[in-house]
């Protein structure tokens, strides 16, 4: 089942280099950090740095919390991952949030995700009792929210990862543990447009910055998903009742490229490069991702993704939603479109995604997200 998985997973960053362009993809560890948990976001194309404030908000932009309107909340999350291959792999999110200090102004956040891999059936040899084993990657994350004004706020989020591909212990292979860090930042402001007080917004967040990852014990070290998001919005009240909201979003992994084979490159050169890509810092990483494709410019824009995503909201209680995600074809390849729902009321809010791929290579292609979120202000008053 697992390798079922990871062949898969690779194939979202496996396409045929084509003309003069190379297939530059960017290799990262623990790509169940970059599976957007939620169903608002996911319906809205993987959407949600710029959106208006949710309980999930802590996976894409922690800031937003500081403009919950209610001081706690708490969210559950359930993906199915290659529910066309397999019924075993799945990724599960809990998150929440608390609001606290001078008129509410400070909140702390705190998710953890665990994707499992399925049951794994190892032999040693052929016809051998298989060894069943479970592989996993979680994260538990814990951050602190402010507002800096009364339009805008920032955030540090600090994250324990591990991943355990449960290999077999002769083979001299473990879980693997890293920690980082994110940084992010929230603004909301009203604008008059056409008569009406719309809600403009913008957000950023840079996600996972921190150590490598080794399953080795540190001769061999990986470099996480670290991604740089920034996007923009607008809430556009359509009268007392409607409203929709439009959101733009661009992403970048901020990790190096993997050295590609320069035509007549010596060997010594070519393998220089690579020992220094192995042991490349991630800090060193980041700034180095911005300048390092081997496309050259164009591949730096190559590595931009986009996502829009669409809200129509109906009396605070009923939403629609729609978006699209591209990634380049040269770095990804990853292109689908994606559809929500959701019913709130005052105690608590149900999701659901649904995500149809426009390329072969999508392991969650027709597949459904959840999300189930609690209001405890709304409890709270249930039983006054």
């Amino acid at each position: 089942m697992a390798m079922i998985a990871l062949l898969a997973n690779m194939a979202v960053y496996a396409q045929e280099t084509s003309g003069k362009t190379t297939f530059a993809p960017i290799s990262t560890q623990v790509p169940s950090l970059s599976i957007a948990p939620d169903a608002r976001g996911g319906g809205m194309g993987d959407n949600g740095v710029s959106s208006l404030p949710d309980i999930n908000s802590q996976y894409w932009n922690p800031s937003k919390y500081a403009f919950m309107e209610s001081k706690a909340g708490v969210s559950l999350s359930y993906t199915p991952w290659l529910r066309k291959l397999v019924n075993d792999v799945a990724l599960a999110n809990l998150t929440g949030y608390y609001k606290f200090g001078r008129n509410d102004n400070q909140a702390i956040g705190a998710s953890l995700r665990y994707f499992s891999l399925g049951d794994v059936a190892e032999r040693e040899n052929t016809g051998d009792v298989p060894i069943y084993t479970n592989p996993y990657e979680m994260a538990f994350d814990v951050g602190y929210n402010t507002k800096l004004s009364e339009s805008y706020s920032m955030g540090v989020t600090f994250r324990y990862i591990r991943s355990d591909m449960g290999v077999d212990p002769q083979d001299e292979k473990h879980a693997g543990n890293a920690v980082a860090a994110d940084i992010s930042g929230y603004l909301e402001k009203y604008v008059m447009m056409g008569g009406a007080e719309a809600l403009w917004s913008m957000g950023y967040n840079a996600s996972n910055m921190g150590s490598k990852i080794s399953y080795d014990g540190g001769t061999t070290t990986y470099f996480l998903p670290t991604k740089l998001q920034l996007g923009t919005g607008l809430l556009y009240p359509l009268d007392q009742y409607n409203s929709i909201g439009v959101y733009l979003e661009l992403s970048k992994y901020m990790v190096p490229s993997v050295p590609i084979r320069k035509e007549g490159e010596s060997d010594a050169d070519f393998s220089k490069r690579q020992e220094n890509y192995k042991t490349m810092g991630s800090i060193t990483g980041i700034f180095k991702s911005f300048s390092d494709s081997p496309n050259g410019f164009k591949g730096e824009l190559d590595e931009i993704m986009a996502s829009l995503g669409l809200e129509y909201c109906y009396n605070n209680q009923f939403f629609m939603r729609g978006g699209y995600f591209y990634e380049n074809q040269n770095v990804g390849n990853r292109k689908y479109f994606s559809f929500g729902a959701g019913f709130r009321m005052s105690v608590f809010q149900l999701d659901a995604a649904y995500l149809v791929s426009t390329v072969q290579s999508n392991p969650l292609d027709q597949t459904l997200r959840f999300s189930l979120s609690f209001d405890m202000d709304g409890l709270k008053n249930l039983f006054k």
